[in-house]
Parts: structure tokens; sequence; C-alpha cells
């Protein structure tokens, strides 16, 4: 079943508004080693939650989530996404996969080995909570479906895969992560990751290195969260966590970081607005290969 598309536009005065952005990556000029923020006034807009980018394996896609702050008080988190048409991305719109069956939508990851978008899907006391997924057409979204594994249960978030198909996924109920093997297209147990601290993780595309947010080490009175990277050992066992450093980490707290398909760019959450609320922070992928350097040839 194809759930048609609303459209993105729906009067001259809304195309005006919008400004003409083509290319890749929203038409954003690309970030060095410095993060910068991504798509100011577009995106990430004042007054609004911004977090979890995913782009899809052709980066003619793109879905994030949204938290909007009404009198202080935070709403129910969403999925917003846009795509390319006509060599020009399209204003961003709420997705609703689920037709507000399920009250949050939120962390959404583009499969890089199927044509998928999976989610998180919560609402209280419902047992179909966990994370969904659709199937994304031209002509608009297939019915979104519970992914139906015997362990998604749960408030399960952050689910995300390599290229090679293992599943990681953060249990948010423990604030621990988990790993399950893809053995000839079947998932085994979910097993805890064998890492000191994280939760929020993502796996990079060649599953090289993985990415989590935790508190930060430095300074035990500071309560912000910074992003750290743990590195693959040759015996597939996980590095010691090393932080990200200043390119990314500041006095705010950093989280929900992505690498994009080609594995060029790292996303990230920064709450670093008077309110609290975040927006989405993008950087060169080479701070990560700096520190794999210095780990690795030290």
């Amino acid at each position: 079943m194809l759930i048609a598309i609303t459209p993105m536009v729906t009067n001259a005065n809304e195309i005006a508004s919008f400004p003409n952005l083509q290319g890749s990556w929203f038409g954003q000029k690309t970030p060095g080693l410095i993060a910068e923020p991504f798509a100011p006034n577009t995106v990430s807009i004042e007054g609004r939650y911004e977090f979890g980018v995913s782009f899809s394996q052709d980066l003619k896609e793109m879905y994030f989530t949204t938290l909007d702050i009404i009198e202080g008080v935070d709403t129910d988190p969403q999925i917003y996404y846009s795509k390319v048409e006509n060599n020009q991305w399209t204003k961003p719109q709420r997705a609703n996969f689920t037709n507000s069956k399920m009250a949050y939508e939120l962390t959404p990851h583009a499969s890089l080995n199927e044509n998928r978008v999976y989610f998180t899907g919560r609402k209280p006391d419902s047992k179909d909570s966990g994370v969904w997924y659709v199937t994304p057409s031209k002509g608009g979204f297939s019915e979104a479906k519970r992914y139906e594994l015997p362990y998604n249960d749960g408030r399960l978030s952050d689910m995300n895969q390599g290229l090679n198909g293992d599943l990681i996924f953060t249990n948010m109920s423990e604030r621990k992560m988990y790993y399950a093997k893809n053995k000839n297209g079947e998932f085994q147990v979910p097993k805890p990751m064998d890492i000191e601290f994280g939760i929020h993780g993502f796996i990079s595309p060649d599953e090289d290195y993985l990415l989590v947010n935790a508190r930060s080490q430095d300074n035990k009175d500071r309560k912000d969260h910074d992003i750290f990277v743990y590195f693959k050992e040759k015996d597939g066992s996980w590095s010691k966590p090393i932080n990200l450093g200043l390119a990314v980490n500041t006095q705010h707290t950093e989280s929900v970081a992505r690498i994009t398909p080609d594995g060029k760019f790292l996303f990230f959450g920064r709450y670093n607005e008077p309110s609290g609320a975040s927006n989405i922070y993008w950087v060169s992928t080479q701070v990560v290969h700096e520190l794999k350097k210095q780990y690795f040839y030290k």
C-alpha cells in the first residue's frame, strides 16, 4: 500500500519564501575540520530542536527529527523530510509515517542495504512502540510497519546498520547499546556492545568505527555530553573511547552522531540555543580519520 505524498508547496507565496537549493547536501557548502551549522533557517531553525539527520544512498532524500517548543513545554518529536525534485530540494515537511498511530516518530535511518527508512515510533503504554520502517517510492511511502524482531520491544532507538547489515541500536530503558550480527540474512540474538560507555551509537558504513555520546569525562562537574569514537581493533574488539575534541565538542551537549552514506561527513545535534534547544551541525569525517591515524600509528 502506497501513501501519496502531500504536495510540498501549496501556493506561489510558499515557493517564493523557500530558497532555491540545488546540489548535494541540501545545497550547502561543505565544511572542513571545524563543525558548522547545517542549513540555518531552513533545517536548523531557532527555537526548535533538530537532530538525527539521515540521507538516502543517492543523497537525494533527507530525513531528520524535530521537536517544537511551545510555551516552554517540549512537544512530541516528529520526522521531517525533503527530497530533490526537478533538481531542487523541496521544503521540509512532516513525514507522519505512522499516520499518527505513534505519538512520537524520531531518529530516522535510511538503510544502506535495502530501500527502507527505519525509525523509532513511540506511544505511552503501547506494545507497538519500538523500531518501525517505511519503503520510499516516487509516489510516496508505503504503510509503516513495525519491525518484527523478537527483541523489538521497550524503548529501542537509534537503529542503524553498516554495509554488511549488522544491526546497532540503543535500549533507552537500560541506556545500553546492543548489536545483532547478520548471518546469511538472519539476525543473531542481540548482545550488549563491549564498550565502556555511550548511547545513541552510530556505526560507520564500513563498520571500522563507532560514534556515541556520553557525559563529558574530563570534568565531573560538567553535565553536558560529548561525542566519542571507538575504533575497531584487528581482533574485532573496540578500542578505548576517544573524545572527538574541539573540532566537534564544546561546553554544550553534542549528541546523536550520524555518518553520511559516502562516509564523508559527520552530522550531530548541538544544544546551544539559549533555551537549550539543539541545532544540527556537520563536519568532515577527516576529523575522525586523523584520530584513527594517531591511535593506530602512535
